[in-house]
């Protein structure tokens, strides 16, 4: 049974970092493309930051250069790094994995496989 997990999520004041996992299990996640989305109360789920099996990575303008994302496909684990929070920021944080999403990277549609989600919460 595929299965994604986040977890690192918490409450931090602004300014403060996070990093945010998702382990994958159930089958190898190598070839899969990868991507955090977030949600906040009464919006839609917005594309955060994906990276794709062959290793590039994209982000949406909101986090550029305050967060970083990679994986370990060894550990069939991908990571968010979260640094100079904003309450902006606050939402419900997905992984989510599917095969071919290619350019298609900032549409939650495409993904295949979604984790229960972790919540951060930035104050100021």
């Amino acid at each position: 049974q595929v299965q994604l997990v986040e977890s690192g999520g918490g409450l931090v004041q602004a300014g403060g970092s996070l990093r945010l996992s998702c382990v994958a299990s159930g089958r190898t996640f190598s070839f899969d493309d990868m991507g955090w989305f977030r949600q906040a109360p009464g919006k839609e789920r917005e594309f955060v930051a994906a990276v794709r099996w062959i290793g590039s990575n994209y982000y949406a303008d909101s986090v550029k250069g305050r967060f970083t994302i990679s994986r370990e496909n060894a550990k069939n684990t991908m990571f968010l790094q979260m640094n100079s929070l904003k309450p902006e920021d606050t939402g419900v944080y997905y992984c989510g994995a599917g095969r071919g999403v290619g350019d298609s990277y900032r549409n939650s549609g495409r993904y295949n496989y979604w984790g229960q989600g972790t919540q951060v919460t930035v104050s100021s």
